[in-house]
């Protein structure tokens, strides 16, 4: 059996990842099946502190945050289906393949992940994730990353 949930709201999401303001890149998971795939949403601002430097008079939102999004995602996926406590429990990126970025990212729009999980062996998770602004793709990438206990080597 499948356990799918419609959406997953801010507050939940900061009891699944410990990302705060300013790097929290995820609002919204839409959709999730617990160990498979979700949906999530950023809404990018023109508040968005990295804004002003990336680039002065033509902001765009910069690739590696765009990726960050993607990955911020896929933890919360893993800690959402997690069999286990999940206090303390993290998931660090540890390796990003095959990036690419097809269309700026601009303030006012909203950025739609689309994450599958390939594959899991033990604590190592690989993902593919594709990043959208009303339905066109402007970002991919593979993803892999390691699921840990903060306060444990």
């Amino acid at each position: 059996m499948i356990n799918k949930k419609n959406s997953i709201d801010a507050k939940e999401i900061l009891n699944l990842i410990p990302h705060r303001y300013p790097f929290l890149l995820v609002d919204r998971i839409e959709e999730i099946i617990v160990n498979q795939s979700c949906t999530g949403i950023k809404n990018v601002t023109i508040n968005e502190p990295f804004f002003p430097g990336h680039f002065p008079g033509h902001p765009i939102m910069p690739g590696v945050l765009i990726i960050e999004s993607m990955a911020q995602t896929a933890s919360a996926l893993v800690v959402y289906g997690y069999d286990g406590d999940i206090e303390g429990l993290s998931v660090y990126l540890m390796k990003v393949d095959k990036a690419k970025f097809r269309k700026p990212v601009l303030p006012g729009d909203q950025l739609r992940m689309e994450i599958i999980k390939e594959r899991n062996k033990g604590e190592v998770w690989q993902f593919f994730g594709k990043a959208f602004v009303d339905d066109k793709l402007v970002a991919e990438a593979s993803i892999t990353a390691m699921v840990v206990k903060l306060g444990e080597k």
